[in-house]
């Protein structure tokens, strides 16, 4: 007989790519509010590890401070509208790494 073993359930931290997972924790630590991040792996959403986070330009440089601060290589904040449609969506702010953190 084969006995199961329950699942266990994922987290928050399991579902982050290893190569910004600690970018991103330290940033929600920090009260900024992140809703998506990539590595940048091949084969990824992005070609390089990104973060996105809401907020206004407090929260942009926030972001920025806190990530510079803790020893992580910042190339790029930027604020970001996707076009769905020919409509802008967003707008959004996305810090890059490189080379990834």
């Amino acid at each position: 007989m084969q006995v199961r073993r329950p699942r266990k359930k994922q987290t928050f931290e399991d579902s982050l790519d290893t190569g910004i997972k600690g970018a991103v924790l330290t940033l929600r630590a920090a009260g900024i509010q992140t809703f998506e991040s990539c590595d940048g792996s091949p084969g990824h959403t992005f070609p390089e590890a990104t973060i996105r986070f809401n907020g206004d330009k407090p929260e942009a440089f926030k972001a920025l401070y806190t990530a510079l601060s803790n020893g992580f290589k910042v190339y790029n904040l930027r604020r970001v509208w996707r076009i769905e449609d020919g409509e802008p969506v967003g707008p959004w702010w996305e810090l890059t790494f490189f080379p990834k953190p």
